[in-house]
């Protein structure tokens, strides 16, 4: 009995993979073997990617406040520790936004905590 093998699939599996491949350099596009690798590894920074845009996104925001608050003579902590006092509840998004372009609003938030 003849060996049967499912080259359809085989071909669109590989197919798959350089397509994700495509725009590498040299051999990480044409080469199946070298190409299931780096797209493998890709993904895995993709991956890692995602989360560490949120951790960067967020150090942004806290930098922008501070540069901001330390303007009006308080410190980021002592805003923070501030705002949780009187129950104001803006996220950090929001606030750093504030500061950068709405900078009369924010003065006005700084205002209501003292």
């Amino acid at each position: 009995m003849p060996r049967s093998v499912n080259a359809v699939a085989s071909r669109a599996r590989r197919k798959r993979i350089l397509k994700q491949a495509k725009g590498f350099y040299g051999k990480r596009k044409n080469v199946y073997t070298v190409a299931k690798n780096i797209v493998e590894k890709g993904m895995t920074y993709s991956y890692v990617g995602r989360k560490l845009k949120k951790r960067e996104y967020r150090q942004l925001w806290i930098a922008r406040i501070n540069a901001a608050v330390r303007a009006e003579g308080l410190t980021y902590s002592q805003f923070i520790h501030k705002l949780n006092e009187k129950g104001i509840e803006l996220n950090r998004k929001i606030m750093a936004d504030l500061a950068m372009n709405e900078p009369e609003s924010f003065k006005a938030l700084i205002d209501s905590v003292k």
